[in-house]
């Protein structure tokens, strides 16, 4: 899989351990971070760009520890990269806990899993 690095501070995708499913992908903020209030949704910059092969998808998924201690969650659920998106990947987070939380660069925000995909077509058809 092709990646690009979209400036020097951004890290690029790895896996965490040998038995990881997902590539940790890490932020990149300005010096100060990116504090998000409660509630408060943001899209937080990875500087990376990726290419993924055809019929593959990316699939953002959130890392469980920032859930749970701090609560932060991806704002979509699970964010979805095309085969043909060729921009920034953006991770949209949400703060779900009732106090400030800052993000940092190089802090580990989501997960990045690739996976084959085919296309269906529906039919009408009587069930």
């Amino acid at each position: 899989m092709k990646v690009q690095r979209l400036c020097d501070d951004a890290v690029l995708p790895f896996y965490a351990t040998a038995g990881a499913a997902a590539m940790d992908l890490a932020a990149v903020c300005p010096e100060q971070g990116l504090t998000l209030a409660p509630m408060q949704r943001v899209l937080v910059p990875t500087g990376i760009a990726v290419e993924l092969p055809e019929q593959f998808v990316g699939l953002l998924f959130a890392r469980s520890s920032m859930g749970f201690r701090r609560g932060l969650a991806l704002a979509n659920g699970v964010g979805v990269i095309d085969a043909d998106y060729r921009g920034e990947i953006r991770v949209a987070l949400i703060n779900l806990s009732d106090h400030e939380q800052t993000i940092h660069s190089g802090e580990r925000i989501a997960q990045l899993a690739v996976m084959p995909w085919c296309r269906r077509r529906f039919l009408k058809h009587r069930i």
